[in-house]
């Protein structure tokens, strides 16, 4: 019998995720009638028919539970025309959605104005994944904009319309 290699640390792992390119979101909702929202990179469509994402936030973040009560979200994908926005969203700010534009989607989750894409999403089903809870979500809307989106890797954000085709 061999023993268990030992998990990598927590510096490695920061190495591995720097090495990924990811989009990045503002996760919105509304927590009563006031707008919540927080910068998220760990979000996914997990399927096209029937249209349905993920997201995974941190339950230590104060944005956590209004979502976790919420029935309703929207991912909106920022673009590059949103650098300040992603500073505001990352912040603590009691009033984050004084500092943007924003209008409320068909479901009344916030949807932030100069996004490459928005998607608003009823909240199907809430899971523990040790230190975050993933949302999986059917999408009840979307929209697509002109603009390209902003990436992120190691640290720094891109415009993700400028990547070369490879091959």
């Amino acid at each position: 019998m061999t023993a268990l290699a030992a998990a990598p640390g927590i510096d490695v792992m920061k190495q591995v995720n720097r090495q990924f390119v990811t989009g990045v979101t503002v996760v919105t909702t509304m927590d009563g009638e006031t707008p919540r929202g927080l910068a998220v990179n760990a979000f996914s469509s997990i399927s096209l028919d029937p249209a349905t994402v993920m997201v995974c936030v941190q339950r230590t973040s104060s944005t956590h539970d209004c979502l976790f009560r919420a029935g309703h979200l929207a991912i909106n994908i920022l673009s590059t025309e949103q650098l300040d926005v992603v500073g505001v969203f990352a912040g603590k700010s009691d009033d984050k959605f004084r500092q943007v534009n924003w209008e409320s989607g068909p479901f009344g989750s916030p949807l932030l104005a100069a996004s490459s894409a928005r998607v608003e999403a009823e909240i199907r089903e809430r899971l523990q994944a040790s230190t975050h809870t993933v949302f999986i979500c059917r999408v009840v809307h979307a929209d697509v904009a002109e603009w390209p989106p902003m990436v992120y890797s190691a640290g720094k954000f891109f415009d993700g319309g400028a990547l070369a085709p490879l091959g």
